[in-house]
């Protein structure tokens, strides 16, 4: 789950940015015979209102913002936005290796505990689409640390939780409280310019993944040596940490420095009509307006082609995983007799995976850059950000067949690395899907990309919650005889067809984007 949990940069309300970048235009002054920045002119006298109150724009604060951060800033903000984002996935990721724990300390079935982790990861969907629309208007720090606090302040009830409905519960209201990718893909969105966002992007991308499969190394050691309250005191721990890290961060949403600008303008009595663009707001918050916000993304999902084949392959991609995390116990305890530790280290090579799948994107974002500075922006079509995911994408379903008859065990004379090799392959292409139908979304959707990468972080949470419930079962009871192949197989077969729309996205997708509600210039609620 990666959002995972994320959704992607906040273009909704960030594409204005395209339209108001500073412009070269200008003039000479008539008095001073020096240059004037047409322009700016024209935009000054545009924002007056009647009550002689002027808006501030971002051409004439450009310079403040986000954009013109020096690249150290930037990339030490990006580090605090990965913190946050491998804090958040881990809570979710820890929890299968609990599981056996819970079931014990409550008395009851270690699939009645895995309710647990469906609450949190269900509740996390619909969590991180309700708290985008708050960050765009009160601005990205206050939104993550009130998310933040509220997650660690639920880690209490779920650590001391005296039944075990208390502690569904906590999880419940946990995963309610974070806001997930809907708020920290969307930094990206406050301090870099669309063409851009590549890197940058595919960092996050790599710091959500490492989340939702980091808490299944951690979590071997807490099962093997410590009760099964220390499963929510580690998690109270690195997200206290992660906490005090983002303290420190600045504000990056434009609307809110602009803001401040403004007020320090008419502090100092440079402009004493400017106001920025959040206090001419009336009133400043809309809830037709969150409503509406937060309904696109679902009427998006529904509607559009792309957004619906690209989520279902990343939610189903991204269920894999968590998939992976419940059957492990199963797959490596009956073939080769893997105990608590062992099986927490198999979730490694995934790891491992997702390191190899962002370093190897780098030529061909390098590639891009070179593109554009030779030819523009046209020669970078968004079908191009799909290009190498035609490549890795089949490593879904070849990861899948060959974990699944490489899981036969010792004593059919299998070794364990051939199984391991192969969930690699499928932690390799989990990312790449991941990155790549965001990116592609990203291009494809412009100022609603927002809303189309929404419905595609509701899908990749919604279905990893579902994967809790079908995962164990799946593994133990399909077949007579071959339980573990088995069910490995249909997750292949499955793949098989999900993966398909990528190429006929890659192929057709500029006639499938001239019948999408956007180009016909409709209204998306």
């Amino acid at each position: 789950m990666q959002n995972a949990r994320m959704s992607p940069p906040d273009q909704d309300t960030e594409a204005v940015h395209s339209e108001t970048r500073p412009l070269s235009t200008s003039g000479m002054d008539s008095e001073s015979n020096g240059p004037v920045d047409i322009s700016a002119a024209l935009e000054k006298k545009e924002s007056k209102r009647a009550d002689g109150k002027r808006e501030l724009k971002e051409t004439e604060c450009y310079e403040i913002l986000g954009y013109c951060w020096p690249r150290w800033k930037k990339w030490t903000y990006l580090a605090a936005v990965a913190f946050v984002q491998v804090s958040m996935n881990f809570n979710t990721s820890v929890y299968p290796a609990a599981v056996k724990s819970l079931s014990e300390a409550f008395q009851i079935s270690e699939q009645h505990a895995r309710t647990g982790q469906m609450a949190y990861l269900v509740t996390y969907s619909i969590g991180c689409e309700l708290w985008a629309p708050w960050s765009e208007e009160f601005g990205r720090w206050p939104i993550l640390q009130l998310s933040m606090f509220l997650i660690n302040i639920w880690q209490l009830p779920a650590a001391l939780a005296p039944n075990w409905g208390s502690l569904v519960v906590a999880r419940s209201l946990g995963g309610l409280s974070t806001a997930g990718g809907s708020v920290t893909l969307g930094l990206i969105a406050d301090i870099y310019e669309p063409e851009t966002q590549q890197f940058p992007l595919a960092f996050i991308v790599l710091s959500s993944t490492i989340g939702t499969s980091i808490g299944g190394v951690i979590g071997g050691p807490i099962a093997r040596f410590l009760d099964w309250q220390w499963f929510f005191w580690i998690q109270l721990i690195f997200g206290g940490v992660t906490q005090f890290i983002i303290f420190f961060m600045p504000e990056s949403r434009s609307t809110i420095i602009m803001d401040r600008e403004a007020k320090r303008r008419r502090k100092t009595g440079e402009d004493p009509n400017i106001y920025g663009p959040n206090e001419l707001k009336s009133p400043r918050v809309s809830l037709k307006e969150a409503g509406r916000i937060w309904a696109r993304p679902f009427y998006m999902l529904l509607r559009e082609p792309i957004v619906l084949c690209l989520s279902l392959l990343s939610g189903f991609s991204d269920a894999l995983i968590f998939t992976f995390l419940e059957s492990f116990a199963i797959v490596y305890e009956q073939g080769w007799g893997f105990g608590t530790l062992a099986q927490a280290w198999a979730v490694i090579p995934i790891n491992a995976a997702y390191f190899i799948a962002y370093f190897s994107y780098f030529p061909w974002f390098m590639r891009d850059q070179k593109l554009r500075l030779r030819h523009g922006d046209a020669a970078i079509p968004p079908e191009r950000r799909l290009k190498w995911l035609l490549f890795l994408a089949p490593l879904e379903p070849i990861g899948l067949f060959g974990f699944a008859w490489t899981s036969l065990g010792e004593s059919r004379n299998v070794h364990w690395i051939g199984s391991m090799i192969f969930s690699g392959c499928v932690g390799i292409a989990n990312y790449a899907i991941y990155l790549s139908s965001v990116d592609y979304m990203v291009a494809s959707y412009g100022v609603y990309s927002a809303s189309a990468t929404g419905g595609n972080a509701f899908a990749r949470d919604l279905l990893a919650g579902i994967s809790a419930m079908y995962a164990t079962p799946m593994y133990t009871n399909i077949g007579d005889k071959w339980h573990v192949e088995y069910a490995s197989t249909i997750l292949a077969c499955l793949s098989c067809l999900v993966v398909i729309p990528i190429y006929v996205f890659y192929w057709k997708g500029p006639q499938i984007r001239a019948k999408t509600f956007i180009f016909f210039g409709c209204s998306l609620i």
